[in-house]
């Protein structure tokens, strides 16, 4: 996982055995959520006060709150997914490939009911609530937290290339990174030793020369990369950008270094996420300098990905599940949790006080986009995103050619069924 495993401390965890077995005792008015230990401290004690706060108001009721590390919280959900034990309530990242995998298995509990009988779809951002839609059979999962991707940009660095306005096409887009190229200055800085950093970039350029549809069913797997002509021209894309457009040399050095990089004016763009405005913050940089605008793919879709509780197919006690998760989204305890699990709440009629620009910006990005595409390292099962990420650094390092990329992705995916 890339951005999500930030999130999360990696520790030691009980046996598999004992995994399965955990809140398989609780009485009618229990319930035991399976999540991650957050790297986030803060992330932890809030979770565990609401949980507190949802008891008091709900006398009789039980929340055991099991956390595990990333791997060790994976293995518990195949577990229990296979048994006929398990939690009422499990954290997962969602899309096809990661949350989807435990949806597929059978453990996650459709709950269209819920998003009616509590209208969450009228208390949730529009880009947060689109990845319970993905799965079929209905829909799966409430978000936890959303984080959107986009592209921050020097504006000083813009100015100096002749760059007046913010790009609101790709081909606007590709014209700016010939003015900042005819400046000498590099378009886009990546780092190359992280496999998912620059996925980011072949991401977008596949919502771009696909189209959303296309793109989708790419990622399902429905569609067979080497019969579709634009998943080439998104690999020939790829190539010509982290040829003529990229700060050199990116794939030996770490998505931090290119941070720093970017900071120091070295280049003039990065694909990150809305916790980088945080990131820049606490660097000490000028926030004024840099601006934020979505990559333009023409798709008016928003490019980032999700995580979600799920209720599982296992609970005895769906209903008061669907109703712990509804107090969870209640805008008054979203308020309060505001900076705590995430800088921007899941839930649209939060209010912010004292907010930077950057962050202004993030909140009306998040409000605007009612659709999304996500991350190819969430879309994807994991052996398939390993593929993904290898014969993208082969391009990038000019060890494939991009005619070929395709036929390599799809070689390997058919060689799995």
């Amino acid at each position: 996982m890339a951005i999500s495993w930030k999130y999360a401390r990696w520790f030691g965890a009980a046996t598999i055995a004992a995994a399965a077995l955990v809140g398989t005792n609780a009485a009618a008015e229990d319930l035991t959520l399976w999540t991650l230990n957050f790297d986030n401290g803060g992330a932890n004690t809030a979770l565990k006060k609401v949980a507190s706060d949802f008891e008091a108001a709900n006398p009789g009721t039980h929340i055991q709150i099991v956390q595990r590390g990333v791997d060790e919280h994976k293995t518990a959900l195949r577990v229990a997914a296979g048994s006929s034990k398990g939690p009422d309530i499990y954290f997962s990242w969602a899309g096809l490939g990661l949350g989807g995998e435990y949806v597929k298995a059978g453990l996650s509990l459709p709950l269209d009911k819920y998003y009616t009988q509590y209208k969450w779809s009228d208390e949730l951002l529009p880009s947060a609530a689109a990845f319970a839609d993905l799965y079929p059979g209905g829909k799966h999962g409430v978000p936890f937290t959303f984080k959107g991707e986009a592209i921050y940009y020097n504006k000083k660095l813009f100015q100096k290339a002749g760059i007046t306005q913010e790009p609101k096409t790709y081909e606007e887009l590709l014209a700016d990174a010939e003015k900042l190229k005819a400046a000498g200055i590099p378009a886009f800085t990546f780092g190359g030793s992280v496999n998912w950093h620059v996925m980011r970039l072949m991401d977008v350029l596949l919502e771009t020369k696909c189209g959303a549809d296309k793109h989708d069913a790419l990622m399902a797997m429905k569609t067979d990369w080497n019969k579709e002509p634009c998943a080439t021209d998104a690999f020939t894309e790829f190539a010509k950008w982290t040829s003529d457009y990229t700060l050199k040399p990116f794939m030996g050095i770490s998505n931090q270094q290119s941070y720093t990089l970017f900071v120091a004016g070295r280049a003039a763009m990065m694909l990150e996420g809305d916790w980088l405005v945080s990131q820049l913050s606490g660097s000490g940089v000028n926030l004024d300098d840099y601006g934020v605008v979505p990559f333009p793919t023409n798709t008016n879709r928003l490019y980032g990905f999700a995580e979600y509780n799920y209720v599982s197919t296992k609970s005895k006690s769906p209903d008061l599940a669907a109703k712990f998760l509804d107090y969870f989204l209640s805008t008054k305890v979203q308020q309060d949790l505001v900076g705590q699990v995430s800088s921007i709440s899941v839930n649209k009629n939060v209010q912010y006080a004292n907010q930077k620009p950057l962050e202004a910006k993030w909140l009306d990005i998040f409000k605007t986009y009612g659709k999304v595409y996500m991350n190819g390292d969430q879309a994807f099962p994991l052996d398939v995103t390993t593929e993904y990420f290898r014969v993208i650094n082969d391009v990038a390092a000019g060890n494939i050619k991009p005619a070929d990329a395709a036929k390599q992705l799809q070689t390997f995916i058919s060689g799995r069924t």
